[in-house]
């Protein structure tokens, strides 16, 4: 995730730029493992929330960054 181009890694949320969060990590870390399994947050979950950039520009680099 860190390696990431066009996807800052970012602990917040509501950014004008493409984000992508680690949500185990940041948002849902104060929760126990069985807590975040049961509201589907996985150690593998990434999220990433979607900006103003080009969004064709934005799905060609995330599925770059999943090679």
């Amino acid at each position: 995730m860190n390696a990431s181009q066009p996807c800052s890694p970012s602990e917040n949320l509501g950014d004008t730029r493409t984000i992508t969060t680690y949500p185990a990590s940041t948002t849902h870390s104060k929760l126990s493992v069985n807590d975040r399994l049961e509201v589907g947050i996985t150690d593998g979950l990434v999220r990433i929330s979607v900006g103003l950039e080009n969004l064709e520009d934005s799905i060609g680099d995330i599925l770059e960054d999943l090679k």
